[in-house]
Parts: structure tokens; sequence; C-alpha cells
């Protein structure tokens, strides 16, 4: 199946003179749910909608990705196979250097480094697939989305959404040198249980776990919600998806969304209004950054943001006509990031190569998808919280993945990165804002709250203690202690502060949106993507996902408005 399969909308020209409501032409055609945007969020709940019965139209910006949507764009080697560069987990990190395909946002799209394709960050990023511990849920989220909620929720995805910790289809494991050492260290010396990291379901649990990464992969490629989710819903005549068009923002009538405004590359980068039918709904599935930026651009936000876009002439409404909702883009999430250095002789570390991979590894992925290629250079991974002081703190959530390579300065064989990511329960939050173009702006601010470093630096302190002789870090002191620890990780470095562009949190539940994901001071407005996902455990990937299946149960439940 390539790009032509997906139907596409005829849209037509309608040039937009204000807020257009409810006497605004409708030459995008009427539709029960038009959700905005195909990354996790958005594919997920377009399929489950159409699912349901609903006519619904699927909008992203971008273009191909997966070769199953027509993306073409590969190293030369993969030439005269039905892969593109994303298809293939190993060539996930040339995003960073390498870009063909055209697959992240533009500047005038969004101040952050983001995936601008179908599919979203699933097409771009490592792939890690890893469930949240039922203490996300019931420590995080609100009535009617805490663990017992949510166990509907995390079948569905988890019976729909392959995934694996062995990705190579010979059954062999690659690279496991790192793991070896690793496991020696974190197992056998600072008592992590190794266990499969999404065993046990319906009480899952991250606390003190260690073993083989998970990824969203099926037949030694990556798959994720592209390959699944949005496959199932292509195949009903009630769903229609289209590239190329950019939503610039709701219109509506009141607190009636009525439709969106979008800019479309098939017709000549024209404005085209695509309406709702009565009853219908529109939801919001761009992105933790992009998502916020439309509410506002809709004229739903913190009034002095409005006020900005009105003066610059982007905010088409008049002030009487502004929803204030301050939790619009508020709260926005990063984790911190901090690069540790390791140096093993017992270790044997592994570059990916783009244009020129070692022969027998090409060969070994074409011939069979088996071999270092079948996944994204990480070897294993591991979690513990840091418990804090205060009554009705949570403990701090703290991640270490290891990587089949050093970084930075320090890239000689035997060499091997661990990535520290700080997680649920961190204290230090940022806020999306808009910049003089109206273009989406986040700050993260870590470690604004002391506490989130000396946590970080109290998780890595108690690993260092555990460190065997033949291990030794690179870039930070192995008998370094918990107070120059907690310097370290909070002073910017190329190793340190490092954002990890997993943004979520900037639209959140009973906040911005209602426990329904509907849009306070809207009728029939959701935000369904990572913008209402709290800070997870783990990578957000999955949890978005499963928050998708919840929120759907949940949209469908209200019925339509009337």
């Amino acid at each position: 199946m390539v790009l032509q399969t997906l139907r596409a909308v005829s849209l037509l020209t309608v040039v937009l003179t204000g807020t257009a409501v409810a006497t605004a032409s409708c030459d995008g055609g009427e539709w029960d749910v038009i959700v905005v945007g195909s990354g996790p969020g958005g594919i997920v709940t377009a399929d489950r909608m159409s699912e349901a019965g609903k006519k619904v139209l699927l909008l992203e910006q971008g273009g191909p990705s997966y070769f199953v949507t027509g993306g073409h764009a590969r190293p030369g080697w993969l030439n005269g196979t039905e892969l593109s560069r994303v298809d293939v987990p190993g060539l996930y990190k040339s995003i960073f250097t390498i870009t063909d395909g055209d697959l992240m946002c533009k500047p005038d799209v969004v101040n952050a480094y983001q995936a601008c394709t179908i599919g979203g960050a699933t097409a771009v990023n490592a792939g890690l697939f890893f469930q949240p511990p039922a203490s996300d849920w019931d420590q995080y989220f609100p009535v009617g989305w805490k663990n017992e909620d949510m166990q509907s929720a995390i079948e569905k995805v988890r019976s729909k959404q392959p995934s694996t910790d062995n990705p190579s289809q010979d059954g062999k494991r690659y690279l496991q040198s790192g793991f070896e050492a690793a496991k020696q260290w974190l197992v056998k010396g600072a008592g992590y249980a190794e266990v499969g990291l999404n065993d046990g379901p319906s009480d899952h649990s991250k606390s003190k776990v260690f073993g083989h990464p998970i990824w969203n992969y099926e037949g030694g490629q990556r798959s994720g919600p592209v390959k699944t989710y949005l496959q199932s819903a292509l195949k009903r005549s009630n769903f229609a998806f289209q590239s190329g068009t950019k939503v610039h923002r709701v219109l509506r009538d009141g607190d009636v969304a009525i439709g969106v405004a979008a800019q479309c590359k098939s017709a000549a980068n024209a404005t085209t209004n695509i309406c709702l039918k009565k009853g219908g709904q529109v939801i919001l599935s761009a992105g933790a950054l992009l998502s916020p930026q439309l509410l506002m651009w809709s004229g739903i936000g913190d009034p002095a943001a409005l006020t900005n876009l009105s003066t610059s002439g982007l905010l088409t409404q008049s002030p009487q006509d502004w929803i204030n909702n301050t939790a619009v883009g508020d709260k926005v999430f990063d984790n911190p990031n901090t690069f540790i250095e390791l140096q093993s002789a017992s270790v044997s570390s592994y570059e990916y190569n783009y244009s020129n991979p070692v022969a027998a590894d090409r060969d070994l992925y074409v011939k069979s998808r088996s071999g270092p290629y079948t996944f994204g250079s990480q070897t294993s991974a591991f979690w513990d919280f840091i418990p804090q002081a205060g009554n009705g703190t949570h403990a701090i959530g703290c991640q270490g993945t290891i990587d089949s390579a050093g970084f930075g300065n320090y890239t000689a064989n035997g060499t091997m990165t661990l990535n520290v990511y700080g997680t649920s329960g961190l204290h230090s939050t940022g806020r999306v804002s808009l910049d003089a173009k109206g273009i989406a702006l986040p700050a993260a601010n870590f470690y604004a709250d002391p506490r989130d470093a000396a946590a970080i630096a109290t998780f890595i302190h108690g690993i260092f203690a555990k460190l065997p002789a033949g291990l030794t870090p690179l870039n930070v002191a192995r008998n370094a202690t918990l107070a120059q620890l907690t310097t370290w990780v909070s002073t910017f470095s190329p190793y340190t502060m490092g954002n990890v562009q997993h943004w979520s949190s900037s639209c959140r539940l009973e906040a911005c949106v209602d426990a329904d994901a509907k849009v306070v001071g809207m009728s029939n407005l959701f935000v369904v993507d990572a913008s209402i996902v709290p800070p997870l455990t783990v990578n957000p990937v999955m949890g978005i996902m499963i928050a998708a299946e919840r929120a759907v149960e949940r949209i469908l439940a209200l019925g339509g408005y009337e």
C-alpha cells in the first residue's frame, strides 16, 4: 500500500476573512470527527473513532515516511527493497545529521526539533516501547484514569501494536557486550531485578528493574501506529486521510467548534474550511507543542498570549470571543538528559552508518532482517525511584538507557553511553509560549526546583557506588560526591541538561482539558496527544497510545453535543 491508497479529500479554496463561524463555506467537506495530527495520539484516535462508525478525517501537515506511505528516502544500499530509511530501526540516529526525506518540522512550524511527517515522532525515534507503571496512572492521573480504569486501554494497545525485545529475525541477540557489562554492574552488583520490561501488564512496575529494551518493531522493521492502527482505518469507507495539510486554527461559533481552517499543498497552499456535521467533534492531536499553538491561534489560551497574537494580526477573533484558559501551554515537560560515558575492556562499541554499513551487517539486514540494524542501538534499560521527603510528595523516577557506543569526546572502542533521564515526579516544568511570529516556543526549565537535580544525582551516586572495577566513567569522577554530582547534572555541558524532545503535559487533564479530554470552555473540542499526559516514568509513546485509547472511550461515551 503506497501513498495513493490514502484516500485524499478534494479541497477547494476559501479565503477566511474573520472567525468565519456558522456561515463559513465548507468546501473541504463535512465530517463527524476531524483529527488534527497523525502522531501516536492522532492515529489511534482516528482509527477508533472510525471503528465506532464516525465519518472521520485525519489531517497531517507533513508527508511520507515509511515505504507504505510513499516514503522512498533512503541510502543506496536499500535500493530495490520496499524500505525507506524510516523502516530500518538501525538508521534512526541518522535523522540528526542527514535530512533526506523532509521528515522534520521547519523553523516556521515550531521552535523545537520535532517530526512533521506521517507517524510523527514514531517515524523518527528509536521505537522504545515501555508500559508506564501502575503508579503513574494512580498518582498523576485524575479519577477515571487510574490504573484500574486503564486496563481496557492497556490491553487494546498491547493487542494491536506488536513489540519485541529480540527483533533480529534469526533469533540472535546482537551487540550484547554492553548488556553483559551493565548486567554485572546493576543486577549482580546493585541489586536490580532482571525482568521482561513490559511484564505484568495489570499491575505493572518499573521499580529497580533491568532488562533488554522493548521496541515497537515487527519482522525486523519499525512498526508503530502507522503500520497498525492507520492500516486498519484505511480499510474503512468512513475514514479519509489527508497529508500535506497544515491546520492553522479551529473555526468556532462561541464555544462550539464548527471545523478547521487549513492550508493544503494539494490546492496550491490555498486556505480551506473543513467543517463538522452537527454534533461533530474536532480533536487536536498535533503534539504537546503544536496543539497549544493551535488552541491559541483559535482564541483559546492565556489572555496575554492572545493579546500578543491579536496585536501582530495573527488572531482573527475579537477579544470578546476569546476563551480564557491559562492552562493552555502551561507546565510543559521534557526529560532532562545526562550522558555518562563508560569504558570497559569487555565492551565492543558499535557505530551505525547510514550510507556505508559494515558489509556483513548490511547483508544480514537486507537478506533476512537480522543483525544490528534491526534495532535502534540501545542494549539495556533500567529504572528506580528516589524517595522524597514531605507529606504527599511522590518519589522521582529515573531511567537509565545504555547505548552501543560512546558520545562526544569519548568514542573509542570500548566505550558506551549511559543516558540518565529524570522522569515522573519531577517538580520543574516550563511553558509553551509563542514567538513574535506566533510559532510555539517551549521552555523546559530544567532544575528550576533544586530537588530535581538532587534526585537525579542521588540515582547516579547510588549506582556509582556499585561500579565494578573494570567499568570506568570517563566524563565524571567515579568517586564524585552527591553534592558534586548535583552540581554537575545541573550545569550545562555537551553531556548534561540535554533535551530529549519527549515533550508532554502542556494541556493537562482537569486544567486545560477536563477528564474527558474536552477543552475547558468548549463544547466539542478535544485534545488527545502527549499534551494531556503528565510526565511518565518511561519513554512516552506507549503511554500516549494508551491515553488515546482511554480518551476515545470517554469521548464516545459522551455522544454528540446538541
